[in-house]
């Protein structure tokens, strides 16, 4: 008889993992499955499926080099579901106990709720100490406030953990957060900047691919070239390229865009931390090594997963299972075929898709300003949008792409989560990148045929939901604007915008 039967999933990767952490290698028993309903449950980019398939693989070899007694479970159509796999090895083994550390996604925790019942077996779920915050600790931060401001979610966890921190708990540098210096637009000839680190794909890494040639065909995105990181070295040495090429200038250039970068300065850690390979702790102690950088960078990066990380996963855990179901707008037009297929005549657009179908990945500003803020200003119905992040990004896991798509990017929760819509005109997508030098329309042209689409939308989207938004003490400009439209201007606006729309 088995003592303990411990179940990892696919984004809890790591030996530091609270499940692990009094295992006895004589008595306990690991289990890894790869079932089809999480494979299939969204349409998920194959490079995310190959990325999480072969992490898994690899970390099992890991833990068996380690002595450690793991059963792991290949995926094929019989495989359904972890409650029917894990009912199975239950009869198998016939453990005293399951211990599993707390799932990232809502989904997932209540299907494990059953198995206690269903199995007649205990379980017991830990908490993932691998995040700074506790859910209970946001929870009760979050019910002794009126309003959910991350700022000053942030300064309480550099409080806590004394991260940029002196002596008398003031911001080392004296500035709690350097955001205004994170907007630069890349200069036009800025030198070449370092791609990310390229790992290639290993026996284990091929063979999944070999697999999901074979068995998902019709799923979304660009198979190959595969260069994720899909073990802890890999991941830790991608860490090391990104602080020794990337984070000097990560900060002052955060927010620009440009055609031909992909990457630009971003770390492309995501991918990395949000299924294991590396923990968030070790990322920022590694950069706050880094002594002799500007402040506005380690800041800028530390802002990331310090704050915002630990801040969507709290907003995530603590307004679910409802927080998906609001629709503050009331948005209801189809996602269009071209945020699948790149194929519109907006380069903004169509070269972040691309890159997206590509890589699995875009960065923060390609999806808040580009894919999302159209998705904004357009009226695409939350779900459906929520659905494409979820699916399309090898980072994306729903306890921090929901928040982030369907708060931050959406709107959609009526403000829980961003004190304003992000919406924004051709002109921020001008200022920031290169994207409007090629592009059919004219970003320069406010209406008719040649007009940015981005442009009309952007004052439609106002217009549509004045009276939802126009007490907003930040949107004050935008409603000044407004009352001083003519009419005839609204009435413009809102023909090209439906003309548009009915093209999508």
């Amino acid at each position: 008889m088995v003592r303990n039967l411990i179940v990892i999933l696919g984004d809890q990767l790591s030996f530091e993992i609270s499940s692990l952490e009094k295992i006895q290698k004589n008595d306990d028993k690991i289990l890894m499955m790869e079932v089809s309903n999480e494979i299939e449950y969204a349409n998920h980019h194959k490079k995310k499926l190959v990325l999480i398939l072969s992490a898994m693989r690899h970390f099992a070899d890991e833990l068996k080099k380690n002595e450690f007694d793991v059963t792991y479970v290949e995926f094929d159509k019989s495989k359904e579901n972890f409650t029917k796999e894990l009912e199975h090895q239950c009869k198998k083994f016939n453990p005293k106990t399951i211990k599993i550390t707390h799932p990232s996604e809502y989904r997932v925790l209540k299907e494990v709720e059953k198995w206690e019942k269903l199995l007649d077996i205990p379980v017991t779920i830990l908490e993932d100490t691998r995040f700074f915050c506790k859910i209970d600790e946001f929870a009760e931060w979050a019910n002794s406030r009126k309003d959910l401001k991350m700022e000053n979610f942030y300064q309480k966890m550099r409080k806590k953990y004394k991260i940029l921190i002196d002596e008398k708990e003031k911001p080392i540098g004296g500035k709690w957060n350097y955001d205004i210096k994170n907007r630069k637009r890349l200069p036009k000839n800025h030198p070449k900047i370092p791609l990310p680190l390229i790992c290639k794909p290993d026996k284990i890494t091929q063979r999944v691919i070999t697999q999901l040639k074979k068995e998902f065909t019709k799923h979304f995105g660009d198979l190959e070239p595969f260069w994720f990181a899909t073990t802890k070295k890999d991941a830790l040495e991608s860490l090391d390229d990104f602080i020794k090429n990337r984070l000097e200038f990560f900060g002052p250039y955060e927010d620009a865009m440009k055609e031909k970068e992909k990457f630009l300065y971003h770390s492309v850690l995501s991918i990395y931390l949000n299924i294991g390979l590396l923990n968030p702790h070790d990322v920022i102690q590694k950069v706050l090594q880094k002594k002799d950088l500007p402040i506005e960078s380690i800041e800028g990066f530390v802002r990331q997963i310090l704050g915002w990380r630990e801040y969507v996963r709290g907003i995530y855990w603590h307004y679910m299972p409802k927080y998906n179901q609001t629709n503050f707008f009331n948005a209801k037009n189809k996602i269009p075929n071209f945020y699948w297929n790149g194929e519109t005549k907006m380069n903004c657009m169509k070269n972040c898709i691309n890159q997206t179908k590509e890589e699995a990945y875009a960065h923060h500003i390609q999806r808040l300003m580009i894919t999302g803020n159209f998705a904004l200003i357009a009226g695409i119905e939350p779900k459906q949008i929520c659905d494409w992040y979820l699916s399309v990004y090898a980072d994306a896991f729903e306890w921090v792409e929901l928040p982030n798509t369907h708060g931050m990017i959406l709107y959609a929760d009526g403000g829980i989560l961003g004190s304003k819509p992000y919406a924004a005109s051709g002109n921020y997508i001008n200022k920031m990148s290169d994207y409007c030098k090629n592009c059919e329309y004219d970003v320069k042209v406010k209406n008719g045929k040649n007009a940015c689409p981005f442009n009309y939308l952007y004052w439609n989207f106002f217009l549509k939901n004045q009276k939802k938004l126009e007490k907003n003490p930040r949107l004050w400009t935008v409603f000044s604007t407004i009352r001083n439209m003519s009419e005839d201007k609204k009435k413009q606006i809102r023909s090209d915008s439906g003309k548009f729309l009915k093209t999508m």
